[in-house]
């Protein structure tokens, strides 16, 4: 069989890929040639802006088959029947650290899965917590700068990250669970998955719920304590990748079981906390988990760069039966992910393999930009309406309506009966076993009491102690020991 050929990119072929051509033996390299300056400049561009979050990741693929009847609350195509595949895409990722971190660190996890529905892609992007730190998305700017690199330091500081949250009351349901024992999950395939927001679905009826979604690992939770992860990260900072890579080399397929919890649109404005607030969960003797489908990951990506760093998700990818919710983080995210994409890969990354659609067609009106590869013939019009055969509007909305009413405005979220920032904060807490709490305890203590300022510490006591009196007193006692040191 014969030998392929070395190309340029313009697919002539390379006589030489060993030495470039220079004035005479040992003479200066000539500017004439082209293969050299080709493959010096490609190389210099083979890095993309990465994530400013989420930049650190992992993916597969695989397929989520559903195996409940949701009819009744959804029309959406992938879900109408039990048993039918649908291929997806999962990404996993550190939030905090930059593309260079390690895996087992104390951090969220992304969790974001893309399906290719004949309908179109559909894009839920979550975490492996069903809550998070703000419920503004005005703050996440501030909020990430925070948890970065310190512009002055170069490394992340304690006194930017407590100082922040400080000043965040809100925060402190998502750092309860960040410093608690599912802080460094063991790996990707040992911990849960959430779409954390609420979103909405909608039956063939045109009744509207409010939805919100928990993967539950078939695997089991496994976590680590910070001294295994700081062991495991000397070892292999790439833990997690390792770990994915090679269960789904050896036919270990990781699977986790989708739940729902299903609220009907009407009783959403009475509930006791704030269903559209990220800080929050809702509890399942209120509104229990029902099983919806199994996901499976059962094959790695060719190319890391190609389809986990290209792999662009956004939230409003949105299909038929479902859509969002007035959820404020959710809104911002709307905008932000999609952006963040456009800005890092292009207008046109949803042309790359790992985002274009898989089960159906894009046909729209986008055209052009920096690497376009729809590049339709004279006998398509790049405007609508027209008379020529063009796609067209459905009319029927992905989702339905929801009234609002009012004065435009900065408006403070509306209160419900039990929507402080430390209830369920405290109810988490009184949940732990007493070996929890003291993990708990310690892991807050040993960031804490890295605060040179005393106010900054005093603020972030005073939210545990509002959470629960008990958790409050035995992080202050833990920080003064430790300060006392």
């Amino acid at each position: 069989m014969p030998k392929r050929v070395l190309t340029t990119e313009s697919g002539a072929p390379v006589a030489d890929n060993q030495n470039s051509a220079t004035a005479g033996v040992g003479g200066p390299i000539l500017l004439q040639d082209q293969h050299l300056l080709e493959k010096l400049a490609r190389f210099n561009r083979e890095r993309i802006p990465e994530r400013v979050v989420h930049a650190r990741g992992s993916g597969a693929y695989g397929h989520f088959e559903v195996t409940d009847d949701v009819t009744g609350f959804t029309h959406a195509d992938f879900l109408n029947t039990i048993g039918k595949r649908t291929e997806v895409f999962l990404r996993f990722s550190t939030v905090a650290d930059n593309l260079g971190g390690a895996d087992a660190v104390r951090d969220p996890r992304g969790f974001a899965l893309k399906f290719y529905t004949e309908e179109g892609n559909y894009d839920l992007v979550g975490n492996n917590t069903p809550v998070f730190f703000i419920k503004d998305p005005l703050k996440f700017p501030d909020f990430i700068h925070s948890q970065k690199r310190d512009p002055f330091t170069g490394k992340q500081e304690p006194e930017n990250v407590w100082d922040f949250w400080a000043h965040a009351p809100e925060a402190t349901h998502q750092v309860t669970w960040l410093m608690g024992d599912r802080g460094i999950p063991a790996s990707y395939r040992h911990m849960n998955g959430y779409g954390s927001h609420t979103y909405q679905w909608t039956n063939e009826q045109g009744e509207a719920f409010f939805v919100k979604y928990h993967f539950k690992t078939n695997q089991g939770i496994r976590s680590l304590s910070a001294e295994q992860a700081q062991e495991i990260v000397g070892k292999d900072a790439n833990s997690h990748q390792t770990d994915l890579l090679q269960a789904i080399e050896r036919g270990v397929h990781p699977s986790w079981t989708l739940y729902v919890q299903i609220m009907p649109a009407a009783e959403a404005a009475d509930y006791r906390f704030n269903p559209f607030d990220l800080t929050k969960v809702w509890p399942h003797k209120d509104y229990p988990l029902q099983r919806v489908g199994r996901l499976v990951l059962d094959r790695n990506p060719d190319n890391v760069f190609a389809e986990v760093e290209q792999a662009a998700f956004s939230p409003n990818n949105f299909v038929p039966g479902i859509g969002p919710s007035p959820d404020k983080m959710l809104q911002g995210r709307l905008f932000a992910y999609a952006d963040a994409h456009r800005y890092r890969l292009g207008v046109n990354h949803t042309q790359l393999p790992v985002n274009a659609p898989k089960a159906t067609e894009a046909d729209n009106y986008g055209r052009d930009g920096l690497m376009a590869t729809n590049a339709y013939g004279r006998a398509r019009k790049n405007y609508e309406p027209n008379s020529f055969d063009g796609p067209v509007e459905t009319g029927r909305p992905l989702a339905a309506p929801y009234a609002v009413a009012g004065y435009t405005g900065t408006h403070e979220a509306p209160a419900h009966t039990k929507d402080d920032d430390f209830f369920q904060a405290g109810e988490l807490y009184r949940l732990m076993s007493e070996d929890e709490k003291g993990r708990l305890v310690a892991n807050i203590a040993g960031g804490l009491s890295q605060v040179s300022n005393d106010d900054i510490v005093e603020k972030n006591l005073a939210h545990f102690h509002a959470a629960d009196a008990d958790y409050g007193k035995r992080v202050e006692e833990a920080v003064r020991a430790l300060r006392e040191d």
